[in-house]
């Protein structure tokens, strides 16, 4: 299961930043389809995910109905991607 869609980075302020790119509406309920297959349980969904020519893994966050895409400060930094920044992001759900 693959996608390609654009966002804003946007920031959850708690102990420390984190910033996330929320899925897309349409692309978060095709996620939800196959999420009991996907889930390694809590609701994360593991995807591998392209941003800026940057390739990593991570979890999906199931939030609100929809999920957020956690941005590493591996993948961040070196683009110097800040809150409000639009990116385009390819992402394959990786399935169990």
């Amino acid at each position: 299961m693959e996608f390609e869609f654009g966002g804003r980075v946007v920031e959850w302020r708690g102990p420390a930043p984190y910033y996330f790119v929320p899925v897309p509406e349409e692309e978060s309920e095709e996620i939800r389809a196959v999420a009991a297959m996907a889930s390694y349980g809590w609701g994360v969904i593991p995807v591998e995910a392209t941003v800026g020519g940057v390739v990593f893994e991570t979890s999906l966050f199931p939030k609100d109905g929809g999920y957020l895409l956690p941005l590493k400060s591996a993948v961040r930094k070196p683009q110097g991607l800040v809150a409000g920044d639009e990116v385009r992001v390819e992402m394959r759900v990786r399935l169990q």
